[in-house]
């Protein structure tokens, strides 16, 4: 087993995924409080997926990152065909409510080895860990409660999030910052970037993002390997 001073880790589809009664839960409170044009419960499933998907690949392209706020805003412009008075959302009672209803159904680990393999890092060698992840609907400010309730926050040394640090992987910029954060809680041991990996399911925001920043990656999830492979480099 290759030993690496340092382990990144993206958190959607690479730690954890969605409880999919969340989704599920929130297109039915879009549609009924927030769908004046009457669109069915399969358009409002649809606009979320649109804006989901156009989000990740604009903060992609531009390294840049589109808040939770805004994006909840443009599936209500989306559902109401650009004619709904965005100014008459009150957006901290939107986010709170998405919030609360993520908290009741909460993400789950992504598999039954996740906090096996965690542990086994943290036991093995003198390394440490963190979270570099984008994020979408859910802010990082509550990505890290809902890490607290998986029981995952106390295996990461540090924790970073697009929407915080207002730029989104594969920004080289975000990667740097990443290392600079490994440096800092390294100290007075010295890391190089060949100490450290990034792990992620996203070819384009994890591993091209990674190797561009002179890291080494490990794709996983999306392909035919799991988080168990990095016992096994």
């Amino acid at each position: 087993m290759q030993i690496y001073q340092h382990y990144s880790f993206d958190l959607w589809l690479t730690l954890i995924k969605s409880n999919p009664y969340f989704k599920i839960e929130r297109t039915k409170i879009f549609q009924r409080d927030f769908n004046p044009a009457g669109k069915s419960i399969d358009e409002v499933a649809r606009a979320f997926r649109q804006i989901d998907l156009m989000c990740n690949a604009v903060n992609e392209r531009t390294g840049k990152n589109i808040d939770a706020d805004e994006m909840y805003l443009m599936v209500i412009s989306m559902i109401n065909d650009n004619q709904y008075p965005l100014a008459d959302v009150d957006i901290d009672k939107l986010y709170a409510d998405m919030e609360k209803l993520l908290f009741y159904y909460l993400p789950v680990v992504y598999s039954p080895v996740t906090i096996d393999t965690l542990q086994h890092l943290k036991q093995k060698g003198d390394c440490s860990l963190s979270i570099l992840s984008n994020t979408g609907f859910i802010k990082g400010q509550t990505l890290r409660k809902v890490m607290v309730k998986l029981g995952l926050a106390d295996f990461f040394n540090f924790q970073i999030y697009s929407d915080e640090e207002g730029m989104s992987k594969p920004n080289l910029a975000l990667f740097n910052l990443m290392v600079q954060n490994v440096k800092d809680c390294n100290k007075p041991k010295q890391i190089s970037l060949a100490d450290i990996i990034h792990i992620g399911d996203n070819p384009a925001a994890d591993i091209a993002g990674a190797n561009d920043a002179g890291l080494n990656s490990l794709l996983i999830n999306s392909n035919n390997l799991s988080i168990l492979n990095l016992l096994s480099l």
